[in-house]
């Protein structure tokens, strides 16, 4: 709840808008794979917070990392503890925007280009990805798949598991959004 009240009060001022050009979304999806020889290692949360400005094509993603799960529960007691360090970095945000914005007030389906600074485990760092928004009265849904490579994130993988982690995760997003109250 509390990163929905941050989303709201930061949104006008970032975003620079009305609400109706705001679209919103409390439960993004986000997922990450990593394969490895020894081990693949998948995880996913739904407790992202998310914001596309539909007239400016500002967007913005927040997420509590702890909020992640995994099958094996010491894979998620090492991913929060030892890599991700979440007592140190509790969210990862990403702020952005989306460019050649094409008019998300027509239904459709889009392919568009964002461009942002994703902040994780301390580092920010500026990605620029592909990603679809299909738009329908009253809704846009989102997704995207790109890649991480962790060391660009500082996230140190031990001598002893760097088999079983890859050194570039895939990541996933998907949601539904709607206009902001």
């Amino acid at each position: 709840m509390k990163h929905l009240i941050l989303l709201m009060l930061c949104l006008p001022l970032a975003l620079g808008a009305t609400a109706q050009d705001v679209y919103a979304s409390r439960n993004v999806s986000l997922s990450f794979f990593s394969k490895a020889p020894m081990e693949d290692i998948d995880a996913k949360t739904t407790q992202c917070v998310s914001a596309i400005n539909i007239k400016t094509g500002a967007v913005y993603f927040k997420v509590a990392v702890n909020t992640f799960q995994f099958k094996k529960s010491l894979m998620q007691e090492h991913f929060n503890e030892n890599y991700l360090e979440t007592h140190k970095f509790p969210n990862a945000e990403f702020k952005g925007k989306l460019l050649d914005l094409p008019d998300l007030t027509k239904p459709g389906t889009y392919t568009v280009t964002v461009e942002g600074t994703l902040d994780m485990h301390g580092v920010k760092k500026t990605y620029r990805e592909k990603g679809t928004l299909t738009v329908a009265v009253g809704s846009i849904a989102v997704s995207s798949t790109f890649k991480v490579r962790v060391a660009d994130h500082n996230i140190k993988i031990p001598r002893l598991v760097v088999k079983n982690i890859a050194e570039v995760v895939d990541v996933t997003v998907s949601g539904k959004y709607a206009p902001a109250k």
